[in-house]
């Protein structure tokens, strides 16, 4: 029997997210918890053009003092009027002296950094309901002050 092949990925667009102040919630009965609002930002890229509005937030589960677990909720604009709402899980995964760095806002470097994720994104807005009908992947980076997500169709 043949390995069968990997679907294909194209590129949707890129997202700088801007972040708050982590609110850290501590350590919870079922984990420690964190919330890192989001303030807004640019989506730029060849299937979706515009900016992440100022709402929602990341709420983060940190299963260990190496892994991270991101469940972030929060709305784009296209730049046709288009609103979008993303719905964003996934996996931050470092060494502990990084994962520590992040935590405290400092620069790591991305590639000792697995950061992946799973963007959900729905319309209502008829030109963009393919988006709803796609699977998308992402592969995120975490600066100081945002978020870099480069956002992939799975064809």
């Amino acid at each position: 029997m043949s390995t069968p092949a990997a679907p294909p990925l194209e590129f949707v667009a890129h997202l700088s997210i801007a972040v708050g102040t982590p609110i850290d919630l501590g350590a919870l009965p079922n984990g420690h918890r964190r919330m890192v609002p989001i303030l807004g930002g640019t989506v730029a890229g060849p299937r979706l053009r515009g900016r992440v509005l100022p709402a929602g937030a990341d709420h983060q589960y940190l299963r260990s003092d190496r892994v991270t677990e991101l469940d972030a909720r929060y709305a784009v604009e296209t730049d046709d009027g288009a609103r979008i709402a993303v719905h964003n899980i996934g996996l931050r995964v470092g060494s502990a002296a990084d994962v520590a760095a992040l935590l405290r806002d400092e620069p790591v470097d991305p590639n000792r950094i697995y950061f992946r994720t799973q963007p959900r994104l729905s319309t209502a807005h008829p030109d963009y309901a393919w988006l709803d009908d796609t699977l998308f992947v992402a592969a995120g980076e975490r600066t100081p002050t945002t978020v870099e997500l480069d956002v992939f169709a799975v064809r």
